[in-house]
């Protein structure tokens, strides 16, 4: 029997540690952000400042709105439509913490989780930072990579610029290299 969302949210409440998160944003109902209908969430600031960004009022570390992460998982109910989390900002592994967290819980309802990075794979894995490397190993699918307007190429599936990659996290790290995800048609 699944307990009820009432049950749900206090269960998570007690689970969770305090912590505060700034946000941007989020949408309930994205189907850009990965596969599937999705919930994304916004993150706020940023440090890559990238050319032509889409989000640049995400940069600001003081902007958005700071949330309760209690609240944010509140704000995040149960839809069975609902395929995963999209992780993105502004730049979540700057607010590692609070991502692996919602990484987690996502995991735990049985959902994939997906990260948007302007942090190459390579420099994640160098700096070996606690937080960033378990945020890390709790995503399914990370898009690594500033965005780069001059390889802008429309039509790209789940990307802004083609160097950015779609990483296979689990993999990549079980075979020391990087294996890209695929999207699988049909």
């Amino acid at each position: 029997m699944l307990p009820s969302r009432l049950n749900f949210t206090t269960a998570i409440r007690t689970c969770i540690k305090p912590m505060r998160v700034r946000l941007a944003g989020l949408s309930r109902e994205s189907v850009t952000d990965g596969p599937g209908m999705r919930i994304t969430v916004f993150f706020q600031g940023c440090e890559h400042h990238c050319p032509g960004c889409h989000n640049p009022q995400t940069w600001d570390r003081e902007g958005g709105t700071e949330y309760e992460l209690a609240d944010v998982f509140d704000l995040l109910r149960d839809n069975p439509m609902i395929s995963g989390i999209t992780l993105s900002g502004g730049e979540p592994f700057l607010q590692p913490e609070a991502a692996l967290e919602l990484a987690k819980d996502f995991h735990a309802r049985g959902k994939d989780v997906w990260a948007y990075t302007g942090f190459l794979w390579e420099h994640l894995l160098k700096e070996n930072d606690p937080l960033r490397m378990a945020l890390l190993r709790e995503c399914d699918v990370l898009v690594d990579g500033p965005f780069k307007q001059a390889e802008r190429v429309s039509g790209l599936v789940f990307r802004g610029s083609a160097n950015q990659r779609m990483i296979d996290v689990k993999s990549s790290l079980q075979r020391n290299q990087i294996i890209e995800w695929i999207l699988q048609v049909g």
